[in-house]
């Protein structure tokens, strides 16, 4: 071994067991999910050309009575790993959890509610800076941005639009799908409303996100509660809409849409 990989340089998987690694580069990683991969194996699958990577951000907030809190960051992270398989040489970060959800002094937003938990946003800014560099300098050429959430939807993009400039002659950025969040106020919410489904489409915790995570995990909603409840109210959390008739099959067009919005946008992006 080289005295540069004794004092911690990370050695390409192919330099330390080239037969083995070059036969490997024909497989499939053992997960797509960084998480659970070992250093040695995010090594091995860079050398063979994983050179892109999703950090999926989620939030966690106040969903109406009826959604887990944790509602954003689980169905960011089922949609992550689909796009990565689909897009393929993709590799998906651990989960931004914690977003600006709002103010705390006075309550704002969804921080007016028990469940949510808010970042200031230069700090979210940040956080996401110093995630997308910790794998700029580990080898990954492509760093792409999805959020599952409306309101950080700037921040993200401010973030990609700064980094790509500090990035220039680095050979590697960042690409903020902006689509992959548009799709549900915009194409999904239409495609409920043309199927019956118009009085029903709000803001949050509506039919529509209902629906997309009882496609996700049905255990994170209250499906019993759900059916026996009440008109739904601004005071519940509910924001426009009605959850009641809420459904798996009506969830599982969306999470198509967005995985389709998010791959094309991959695929554009290393095309250029």
């Amino acid at each position: 071994m080289k005295k540069s990989c004794v004092f911690g340089l990370i050695c390409s998987a192919l330099s330390l067991f080239p037969l083995q690694a070059q036969a490997q580069c024909l497989q499939l990683p053992k997960s797509v999910l960084f998480e659970k991969l070992t250093w040695t194996e995010i090594a091995q699958d860079i050398s063979c050309g994983f050179k892109t990577i999703i950090i999926p951000v989620g939030g966690t907030e106040q969903s109406g009575p009826y959604i887990a809190v944790g509602k954003h960051n689980s169905r960011v992270l089922f949609q992550a790993e689909k796009i990565a398989r689909q897009a393929g040489r993709t590799l998906v970060a651990p989960v931004v959890a914690y977003v600006p959800e709002g103010g705390t002094s006075p309550r704002t937003s969804h921080m007016r509610f028990p469940g949510t938990i808010t970042l200031l946003p230069d700090v979210f800014e940040r956080m996401l800076s110093s995630i997308a560099e910790s794998f700029r300098v580990q080898g990954f050429g492509l760093v792409v941005l999805i959020g599952d959430h409306g309101g950080y939807q700037k921040d993200m993009e401010r973030v990609a639009a700064q980094l790509n400039v500090r990035w220039q002659n680095t050979g590697a950025r960042v690409l903020y799908v902006r689509a992959y969040y548009d799709v549900i106020p915009q194409q999904y919410a239409t495609w409920l409303r043309q199927n019956g489904y118009r009085l029903d489409v709000g803001q949050h915790a509506d039919i529509g996100d209902t629906s997309l995570m009882l496609a996700v995990d049905p255990s994170m909603v209250r499906g019993e509660a759900l059916r026996h409840a009440p008109n739904p109210t601004m005071a519940q959390g509910i924001y426009g809409g009605d959850p009641r008739r809420a459904t798996s099959t009506l969830g599982q067009p969306g999470l198509a849409m967005q995985v389709e919005a998010a791959v094309k946008a991959i695929d554009d992006a290393r095309s250029k």
